[in-house]
């Protein structure tokens, strides 16, 4: 088995061990971890933005937004920019557990400017995130993620978010951005082998591991009913390092990624036995 093989399903087992260890222990005491209330959050967004990371040319698109928790959890902030996850550890000030992001086919049909590249393939990636309250109004969180299938790479994200109800039912709030990745993942993303360089026109790119990008987002969430939350919102972002420097990037697109968009959230509350 390859050693990326192994580190994709080394992360797999090791949650499989945990989730086994939390319902095993939960058990004894005649509950499952699942056993309880829960809220279910689900709708879409939309955005314009670029057709893909590294991109210059913009597309307004939609994609669906969904959340998991339970019910009287103490998450005090939430942002689109946080992956699905589920938190093993809920100590108010301080939160960590899993985490996983869906990725998306990236081909030539995504843009014409990718012609002559090789696609990244339907996946996801899987890991653990950590996010603490310094104080009521700042959240810093950090999702840590292994690629499976898409690409074998591991990323790392962070944010800091400020924020602050300015009425009973809107909340503003922005911060910075930064992300970083080995360079497995900027093969997948931004490299380009000989035999690309030769079908697509770019110039030939073997990148390493560094600095992803650094950047910041707003938004301005409007709690518009008890179970509906709407929100607007603009995220920025310059590449970095190996993304930067990538032929992908400096002959067919851009360092600077900017979006903007709006999102609509509706609550479902249930119970697990």
């Amino acid at each position: 088995m390859s050693r990326r093989s192994t580190l994709s399903l080394s992360l797999a087992l090791s949650v499989g061990v945990v989730l086994g260890l939390a319902s095993a222990a939960q058990a004894q005491d005649g509950q499952y971890f699942w056993s309880g209330d829960w809220y279910l959050k689900v709708g879409a967004t939309g955005f314009l933005g670029p057709k893909y990371d590294g991109g210059s040319d913009r597309l307004f698109q939609a994609a669906p937004l969904i959340s998991l928790g339970r019910a009287g959890s103490t998450v005090r902030f939430s942002s689109r920019n946080d992956n699905p996850a589920f938190a093993f550890v809920d100590k108010g000030a301080f939160r960590a557990g899993v985490v996983g992001k869906l990725i998306l086919e990236r081909d030539e049909d995504t843009s014409s400017k990718l012609e002559g590249l090789d696609p990244v393939r339907f996946g996801g990636e899987l890991g653990g995130f950590a996010e603490v309250y310094p104080t009521d109004w700042l959240r810093i969180r950090a999702e840590l993620r292994q690629g499976i299938r898409s690409h074998h790479g591991l990323i790392a994200d962070v944010a800091a978010d400020g924020f602050v109800d300015v009425s009973d039912n809107v909340r503003v709030s922005a911060g910075p951005r930064l992300s970083a990745a080995t360079s497995d993942y900027f093969d997948a993303y931004y490299g380009v082998s000989s035999s690309e360089a030769a079908k697509s026109g770019y110039s030939k790119y073997t990148p390493s591991g560094g600095l992803n990008s650094v950047g910041a987002g707003a938004a301005i969430t409007w709690q518009a009913t008890e179970k509906l939350e709407t929100s607007a919102f603009a995220e920025y972002k310059r590449l970095m390092g190996p993304a930067a420097d990538s032929s992908i990037v400096k002959e067919g697109g851009s360092r600077n990624q900017f979006l903007v968009g709006l999102s609509a959230l509706y609550r479902f509350d249930f119970t697990l036995q």
